[in-house]
């Protein structure tokens, strides 16, 4: 067997969509087909250098010593999968592929690292005939992606079990399908809440009355007022988190405890959503990053534009 890449490995994960009910239609012709599909896979795993280091059912996966490498043997193989006449019994394979890069050495054969539980989850999100990768991968292969293809962005997707949502990129090259359906990702909103260790107890009315305030519109500021220690910032947190899903632009905590300078408040604001002044004595501020949607107004005094760049 090749020697496992080691250090910096770019991983090529497929599976086959749909394979429990093929499997259930026909059997034999099943297995008949999976194996062609493995042959199919195993060449040009092996043509760009590739391992094929671990079978689970009829998924594979495969590890490469560079990103160019692994891009090219996943579109020689799902060109070759749409390109196989298939039994009739089982009718077209179609099979997802996802490619991952990260800091990787072998142990008995096999590869343990973070980024595998990554890259799965990313090929879980996919649809058959799709080959996506991620955004480490098209910064590798940026200079060096083969004639007549393109890393086209699907934008950012929260993937399951995963903080931190990735941008994801699908594959697209001749002889391969460009439309599919959404991918299979959780909702993404930014924020910078963080999950409580403990339920809130005891204020479900005050919680359900401030949400509908501003789930209704009716509100676009609402003040939580009473002595030291009462919960009114934990109230506020949970709140927070209600709200999520109905502001697609994001919900964010700003801490202004330790600020006792009024003229301060607009830039602590600023800097927890990641925007930055114009120009220096301004009051104006422009966002950069993911947070290019948003063109809200911040009334802090006096009302300031937060504008796009």
């Amino acid at each position: 067997m090749t020697a496992l890449p080691t250090g910096t490995v770019t991983f090529l994960f497929t599976d086959i969509e749909g394979s429990t009910a093929l499997w259930e239609r026909n059997r034999s012709a099943m297995a008949i087909a999976v194996e062609r599909h493995l042959a199919l896979l195993d060449e040009a795993i092996t043509v760009h250098r590739g391992v094929h280091f671990k079978t689970v059912g009829d998924a594979i996966q495969a590890a490469f010593p560079t990103a160019s490498a692994a891009l090219a043997a996943a579109i020689a193989g799902q060109q070759a999968i749409l390109g196989e006449p298939w039994p009739e019994e089982i009718g077209s394979l179609r099979v997802r592929m996802a490619l991952h890069v990260g800091t990787a050495e072998p142990d008995a054969g096999e590869y343990v690292a973070a980024g595998l539980n990554r890259l799965s989850r990313m090929l879980g999100a996919g649809h058959g005939g799709q080959i996506l990768v991620s955004e480490a991968i098209r910064r590798l292969v940026a200079d060096d992606v083969p004639a007549g293809v393109t890393l086209s962005s699907l934008g950012l997707h929260t993937l399951r079990d995963l903080q931190a949502p990735e941008e994801i990129f699908q594959v697209v090259a001749p002889g391969l399908p460009e439309r599919f359906p959404d991918l299979r990702s959780l909702p993404h909103h930014p924020t910078n809440l963080v999950a409580s260790p403990n339920p809130l107890i005891g204020r479900d009315q005050e919680v359900a009355t401030v949400t509908l305030l501003y789930q209704d519109g009716d509100a676009r500021l609402v003040s939580l007022t009473g002595p030291g220690g009462t919960g009114k910032t934990r109230l506020a947190l949970d709140i927070a988190s209600e709200l999520i899903d109905a502001f697609p632009d994001g919900v964010f905590f700003v801490d202004l405890a330790a600020v006792r300078d009024p003229a301060l408040v607009l830039a602590s604001i600023a800097s927890v959503l990641n925007v930055r002044q114009v120009s220096p004595g301004t009051r104006a501020f422009s966002f950069s990053g993911e947070r290019d949607r948003l063109g809200h107004l911040i009334r802090c005094q006096e009302e300031v534009a937060l504008c796009l760049p």
